[in-house]
């Protein structure tokens, strides 16, 4: 069995390592059997600091495609690496194409390998935040209908995808990051020295991470968000800020007076060790990235989610996740009720990750299931119709208090 992963941005890089392990394993176990796992990059996370670390990190083989589409505009990144993805898929010719996640590369290879009628599947399906002003809402709404096998990771990404007729391709496997997460908690606190770098001391600081466009593209709130932090930073704790090339961008663009507090600390992005204990020994984590979100579950860490919604449902049901927008009262608000409830810094919220991320074998599931579609010669889920949408429930810090 011939299988191809596109991927083009960190969080795609994770949950490919996981998926990458379990294949290795399964060819040391089943000679007679082997995959062959070929890997197409496609540039959209570019530099060092967003791409070739995580690979290095995690142990990843090099890719065996790497596009160089870049950066850019939506319509023109995307257009671009549909091309350059049907080339691949064209000289390639793979029994199943793995799709992760959320990105532009996720909507290009889900469209490039549908037109040519190759196998599909999506890893990380069925998630939904019910806004579709999110670019990334719309490639994982299309990816889920056009894709053949979704590899759903939760009870409600399974429960989404029956509401919109997708229950017939649909399995529920886990979650990769879940698997990564476990697996290199504990070499991650080993060999990574960045807190000794930065200076920091375990719970003796939160963590920054800010990168969708929603919050980086519109002036007024990004500037929120920054006096916010600058807020926190003065008045409750130091913050840690690895800032994305797009924020940077947008910063230098639009806001180029504003000047972080003494005790906000920017500094470039990090490796994936790095990120891990970061977040793992941080007080509190402030973000707006979905995968984030999850491994602060897995870790123990209390978020603060600066959207007015999130797809992951299960960290506002664990209790571990705050949902704020950008408000900045509501920001500091959050941080001082994570502060107030866990005053030594740490959480545990390990059961509630295991109930509904499972318990570290999403990859061993994947790689089964991907077998079963491939044995089945690869069966065609039927023409669905979407059956209407759902509502978020809505969990507020006085829901927490309860």
């Amino acid at each position: 069995m011939k299988l191809l992963s596109i991927v083009g941005a960190r969080p795609q890089f994770v949950k490919m390592a996981s998926l990458a392990r379990a294949i290795e394993q399964h060819n040391a176990r089943s000679g007679s059997h082997p995959i062959e796992h070929r890997i197409v990059h496609t540039g959209q996370h570019y530099d060092t600091a967003m791409s070739d670390i995580f690979f290095a990190d995690l142990d990843l083989p090099a890719a065996d495609f790497y596009l160089g589409v870049g950066s850019g505009p939506h319509g023109k990144q995307t257009g671009a690496m549909l091309s350059a993805v049907e080339r691949v898929l064209e000289q390639e010719q793979p029994d199943i194409c793995i799709l992760y996640g959320d990105t532009n590369s996720t909507l290009a290879g889900a469209l490039a390998a549908s037109k040519l009628h190759l196998a599909t599947a999506h890893v990380e399906a069925g998630l939904r935040s019910f806004n579709r002003a999110m670019p990334e809402e719309i490639n994982r709404v299309v990816a889920d209908h056009v894709c053949d096998l979704l590899l759903a990771p939760t009870a409600t990404a399974m429960e989404n995808l029956a509401r919109e007729g997708l229950s017939g391709k649909a399995v529920r496997t886990g979650d990769l990051m879940h698997d990564i997460v476990l697996h290199y908690r504990g070499h991650a606190q080993t060999t990574s020295n960045v807190l000794l770098r930065l200076q920091l001391e375990p719970a003796g600081y939160g963590l920054v991470t800010l990168h969708r466009a929603e919050n980086t593209d519109e002036r007024e709130r990004l500037a929120a968000l920054l006096d916010a932090f600058n807020e926190i930073a003065g008045h409750d704790l130091p913050l840690v800020f690895p800032i994305h090339p797009r924020t940077q961008a947008r910063l230098a663009r639009d806001l180029p007076g504003w000047r972080a507090h003494r005790r906000l600390q920017l500094i470039e992005p990090v490796g994936y060790l790095d990120s891990l204990t970061l977040l793992a020994n941080a007080r509190v984590v402030l973000t707006d990235s979905g995968g984030l979100q999850k491994e602060a579950l897995f870790v123990g860490c209390p978020c603060v989610t600066l959207r007015g919604e999130t797809e992951w449902l299960e960290t506002l049901e664990a209790r571990a996740n705050l949902l704020t927008d950008a408000d900045p009262g509501r920001i500091r608000a959050a941080v001082g009720f994570w502060r107030e409830r866990y005053p030594a810094g740490r959480a545990d919220f390990a059961s509630a990750a295991t109930a509904a991320f499972g318990s570290g074998d999403a990859a061993q599931r994947i790689v089964q299931e991907l077998y079963a579609f491939y044995a089945r010669g690869r069966e065609i889920a039927p023409a669905i119709v979407p059956a209407g949408s759902a509502r978020i429930p809505d969990t507020t810090m006085g829901d927490l208090r309860a």
